[in-house]
């Protein structure tokens, strides 16, 4: 049996879970969220907890079962915390700033690029060089990160781009030089 699966979610106070059939909606302090799960997949509320049950040891089921829990303890964890990625800025003149429609950045391009942020997601260029992408989807904020990112991936020569905080990236040695 799964190990991921079985474990139950706890409900923290504060946070309404519905469950209807395959639909679960989850209702907190930082918004709300619903999501259909695979028509398999058993969800149920047990006082304090939510439970995930799947119907065989199918191979399929089985790898459902642990991706149903995982998605349902997610929507609960983003309605009460959200979630947060930090992004740094490397380069010079590369900077970031804040606009009402999402982010203006010059990443070293011969004109700035515009990012506009997506229903839920909060973007927020706390300095020139740190850009915090906020919101209580998780999928959506790691799906919005990846996308600044992608604007000017760090090179692997300077380190030059956009680069999650932490990141780590591999420095290559440029030319030899002329001994």
């Amino acid at each position: 049996m799964s190990r991921i699966g079985r474990r139950p979610i706890p409900v923290p106070t504060g946070v309404e879970v519905a469950i209807d059939g395959s639909l679960v909606r989850v209702k907190g302090p930082k918004g709300e969220m619903s999501r259909t799960l695979h028509r398999d997949m058993a969800v149920r509320r047990e006082g304090d907890d939510v439970l995930v049950e799947r119907p065989s040891d199918n191979p399929e089921h089985r790898s459902l079962h642990g991706l149903s829990r995982t998605l349902v303890a997610n929507m609960i964890e983003g309605v009460t915390t959200g979630y947060k990625k930090t992004l740094e800025i490397v380069g010079v003149g590369y900077r970031a700033e804040n606009r009402p429609f999402g982010l203006n950045l010059s990443l070293g391009f011969s004109h700035p690029v515009e990012y506009h942020a997506p229903k839920g997601i909060n973007l927020n260029a706390a300095s020139p060089t740190v850009v915090e992408v906020m919101g209580i989807d998780k999928e959506v904020v790691g799906q919005v990160a990846a996308e600044i990112r992608s604007l000017r991936p760090p090179e692997p020569y300077k380190g030059k781009g956009v680069k999650y905080q932490g990141e780590v990236i591999r420095r290559k040695a440029g030319k030899a030089g002329g001994k």
